[in-house]
């Protein structure tokens, strides 16, 4: 035999096992990287409802309430709240966006992992329902929620969290049934720029007077 051919055959081999194992690798299955860890409601109730002694880690429930249903108006309801929301506002907690001397230095010792387990656990709760107050400012309360304020530029509320203050998931909080005196806080901290994590909420809140914010904060307690 041609001495010449032995090249060709052994190249010729070469190539088909490289052939062979191109093919066997196209037909194995191919391993997906792992995606974000899925939030646990139950760490999330656990931590809520006892906190984290040993890290100095307040049980939420003592501020907020069994299940987020707060009783103290100066601190929000936060059953029922979405989960996307409570993950964000406790991120801005750990920054410069939303600073508060109880919350921000509580914010700053969770875990993203934490927050998020936390968060699914409220979001999960059923939502506490609140009542107007004052009689004489429902009307007023009505208009802005429904309405908006033409005159100033100031858009229905109901356009971003709903006729009923249920809001839009990921996008715009539950409202309805809140406290009173922490939605006028709130929209107050909007207009001082004391809070700053809501630019939307800002330019709206600075167009709005004291009486103004105490009507549609009552109106808001209300909304089931």
């Amino acid at each position: 035999m041609n001495r010449a051919f032995f090249p060709v055959v052994t190249s010729f081999f070469v190539a088909v096992l490289a052939f062979s194992s191109v093919a066997h690798a196209a037909d194995a299955p191919k391993i997906q990287p792992a995606g974000p860890a899925k939030a646990d409601p139950a760490k999330g109730e656990a931590l809520y409802t006892n906190g984290d002694a040993a890290r100095n880690i307040t049980a939420c429930v003592s501020c907020h309430g069994a299940a987020g249903a707060s009783t103290i108006s100066a601190n929000p309801k936060l059953g029922g709240q979405h989960a996307a929301y409570i993950h964000k506002q406790l991120t801005n907690f750990q920054g410069a966006d939303r600073s508060n001397p109880i919350m921000s230095p509580l914010a700053k010792l969770l875990t993203d992992d934490e927050m998020k387990n936390i968060a699914a656990y409220l979001d999960a709760q059923p939502a506490k329902p609140g009542a107007a107050k004052d009689k004489d400012s429902l009307a007023l309360g009505k208009k802005i929620y429904r309405g908006g304020i033409a005159e100033k530029s100031v858009p229905a509320c109901a356009g971003c969290h709903s006729p009923n203050g249920a809001g839009i998931p990921a996008q715009f909080p539950r409202i309805g049934g809140q406290h009173q005196d922490y939605t006028v806080t709130e929209l107050t901290n909007f207009r001082s720029g004391a809070r700053k994590n809501g630019p939307m909420m800002a330019t709206i809140a600075k167009r709005m007077s004291d009486d103004e914010i105490k009507a549609v904060a009552d109106y808001i307690a209300g909304l089931r």
